[in-house]
Parts: C-alpha cells; structure tokens; sequence
C-alpha cells in the first residue's frame, strides 16, 4: 500500500521565479540542512533540468540515507516531476505544480511513495513516515516562500 498527500503554499513571486527556484540543487541543500543533505552525484550544484540525476545523501531517523531522483517531466513555468530511480523507496514521485494567483504563486506539491519499510503496519508507517514527509515538504515551502520573496539570497 503507498502513501500519498498533497501540500499547497501561496508565494508572493511570479511562476517562473518559484519554478527556477525550485530546480536549485543549492536551494535544496539549504532548505534540508536539518538533515544533513549533500548532493554527491550527477548534478550537484546550480539548476537541475529535464532528464538529469541527483543523488542526495542524508540522515533521516537517524539512518543514512542515500537516495538517486531524475526529473522525469519539466514544463516551466507550470510542473514538474520527479522520482526516485535508486534509493530505499519501492516508489517515490515528487509532482511540483504552479499557478499564477494575483501577483504571487499557488505552489502545490503531491508525493507518492511506497514505504520502505515492511511488516512495520500499514497505520504506523503512515502515521510516521507520512507524517515525517508531511513536515519535510511543508519546511522545503518555507524555505522557497523566504527565498522567493526576498528573504534569502537567489540560489540559481
């Protein structure tokens, strides 16, 4: 059984802004430091694009964890994906969607994944890791929100 949920945050900056934003290898990296996240493969800094690889390192409950994504669909300004192709996840996929409100954002983002976790208890792997994912995303957005509105520096 898989795990899914979304997450919508309003951001005063256009579209493309909050896109290219989240592209960021940097970005991402500043916004998991609670973690301890390091690109350590494939694109590493700068923006990643349509096609390319990273793959993360990092601790999560105290585990290391190391984790290969690929942006598997990319129409700027609007989406994009991306899905874990090695890593502890039977199934990961990361689908970013924004849309132009008034002057600002309506950034949404939907996971899916499969725990990779088994036997654990379909309740408690929910409960935990989904609420653990739930808390990850909902830090990544404030940490876009900050970037994108100025109040920290652009991570291009």
């Amino acid at each position: 059984m898989g795990i899914a949920f979304e997450s919508s945050l309003t951001i005063g900056a256009s579209p493309e802004a909050v896109f290219d934003l989240s592209l960021s290898i940097d970005g991402h990296l500043e916004s998991m430091a609670g973690s301890r996240e390091q690109a350590t493969a494939g694109v590493t800094t700068g923006r990643i694009g349509l096609g390319e690889e990273v793959t993360w390192r990092a601790i999560h409950f105290g585990i290391p964890f190391r984790m290969t994504s690929k942006v598997t669909e990319l129409e700027r300004p609007v989406r994009l994906v991306d899905e874990q192709v090695r890593g502890p996840f039977p199934r990961f996929r990361h689908e970013h969607v924004f849309e132009a409100r008034g002057s600002g954002t309506l950034m949404t983002d939907r996971i899916s994944f499969q725990a990779p976790v088994v036997g654990v208890g379909w309740a408690v792997e929910r409960a935990l890791l989904g609420g653990y994912m739930k808390n990850l995303i909902k830090e990544r957005g404030s940490y876009l929100k900050r970037a994108a509105e100025g109040g920290t520096p652009d991570t291009t």
